[in-house]
């Protein structure tokens, strides 16, 4: 899995392509709903990684993302509920898109539950992030960082600043 910061990031980054006036809420949202989906590694161990339910299954896959984005908007919005979906299925739905990009693993159950085939994808170039904080605070999590850093954290910061100069420009 990519990291907590490289997940956040891009549901940020989501959140700001969307809208230029982002409202507080659905931008946590879209960050928690980034990082979500490894809430399966409470399992980790207890449910076999292959199965439906395991780590990178369910919760890394479109109809997750479909349904989770669904209940939020539902919940949290009348009059944005079309934004937030997008913004959140996104948000969600990017999670399995870093981690089928990440060098670890048995792939993401992009199609649960109507295909329980794990996919990555052909270009494999982050760095898998450690499960645990000890492992994380060692040269591995500095690798990890590292390669976040240039996959992630570069081309987020290259969406958000192109935003910010053109949205100053259009402004009147």
């Amino acid at each position: 899995m990519a990291s907590l910061f490289g997940h956040g990031l891009v549901g940020f980054t989501l959140t700001k392509i969307a809208s230029s006036k982002t409202c507080k809420l659905l931008l946590f949202l879209a960050i928690v709903s980034a990082i979500l989906p490894d809430l399966d590694v409470v399992t980790f161990g207890k449910i076999p990684y292959t199965h439906p339910f395991g780590h990178r299954g369910f919760t890394h896959s479109i109809v997750f993302a479909i349904i989770w984005a669904a209940i939020l908007a539902f919940i949290f919005t009348k009059t944005k509920r079309k934004l937030f979906f997008v913004v959140l299925f996104l948000s969600t739905l990017s999670h399995g898109v870093l981690d089928a990009l990440t060098t670890g693993g048995k792939g993401i159950g992009f199609f649960i539950p109507f295909n329980n085939e794990r996919f990555f994808f052909p270009w494999q170039v982050i760095k898998v992030s450690p499960i645990g904080i000890s492992k994380f605070f060692s040269s591995w999590g500095v690798q990890v960082i590292l390669s976040e850093l240039k996959y992630i954290g570069i081309p987020c910061l290259i969406v958000l600043l192109f935003l910010h100069f053109k949205r100053k420009t259009t402004k009147i």
